[in-house]
């Protein structure tokens, strides 16, 4: 068992923290809203949520150290131990599995020598495997502390992490300049990034992500001075003629010949 109390944050820090705190629950109309981003400023601290953390929340809020901790042991996006400097992503859903995302993790597995949630010897990389990147026309994804890198393959990947931990300059394929850990848990708290230029560095969708928006607003994919009506046939052009007449067979494969072509009477 844990010895209880948690120890308490040195009285220079625990100041410190506190400013920023009490920045933070004076953007919420009810304070316990606060807790999430102070879990993501204690994190900022330390790189993970340690009991220290979990018991400054709840001082913070007028929570128990059981509340505080329900709310940081279900999100996965606060460590629970510590880690590397750098956390290296690699999304392992389905299409990301399918494109690459699977032997990518499993190269660096072997690559690294550690499983997924361990950090290598030097402290500069932790590797796990994610559900999903919301980047599945850039697939397979990895994420370095949240910033993108896509279409990656097990070399790139190497690569990357051979950068990060040699401490060479990597760039993300788009959005911000890339920073530690700790740096990125300070933003999601709630406060700037204040590196020269990291606010103006953005990216967006890519072309397939966009094709659905696209089609939605009528516009023609690949002719972007031309556009049609949505859900508009040659046939129908509008919704106000009703709805088209329905087969009763409507929904069954083709069978034979209709699937060349118009329907023929036997023997013609």
């Amino acid at each position: 068992m844990p010895q209880l109390p948690a120890p308490d944050y040195p009285a220079d820090v625990k100041a410190r923290l506190a400013a920023d705190a009490r920045e933070v629950i004076d953007r919420y109309p009810d304070s316990r809203s606060a807790l999430l981003p102070l879990l993501h400023l204690v994190q900022a601290e330390e790189d993970h949520v340690t009991r220290t953390g979990i018991r400054f929340c709840a001082e913070q809020l007028g929570l128990t150290t059981a509340e505080v901790t329900a709310v940081a042991t279900f999100y996965s996006m606060y460590r629970r131990e510590p880690g590397g400097d750098y956390q290296v992503g690699v999304c392992t859903n389905t299409l990301c599995a399918v494109m690459g995302g699977d032997a990518i993790f499993e190269d660096l597995k072997q690559y690294l020598g550690v499983d997924n949630g361990e950090t290598t010897e030097d402290g500069k990389v932790t590797l796990e495997h994610i559900e999903c990147n919301a980047a599945c026309d850039f697939a397979p994804v990895v994420m370095v502390n949240w910033e993108f890198f896509d279409n990656q393959t097990p070399g790139s990947a190497r690569k990357l992490v051979d950068d990060l931990r040699a401490g060479r300059t990597v760039e993300p394929t788009r959005g911000a300049p890339l920073c530690t850990f700790k740096e990125t848990a300070r933003m999601l708290a709630g406060f700037p990034d204040e590196r020269p230029g990291a606010v103006a560095a953005t990216g967006g969708a890519g072309p397939a992500s966009l094709v659905g928006l696209r089609l939605a607003r009528g516009e023609a994919p690949g002719h972007a001075d031309h556009v049609v009506a949505p859900r508009a046939t040659a046939d129908r052009p509008s919704d106000e003629a009703g709805p088209p007449p329905v087969a009763p067979d409507a929904g069954a494969p083709p069978r034979g010949d209709e699937a060349a072509g118009p329907h023929h009477e036997e023997g013609k």
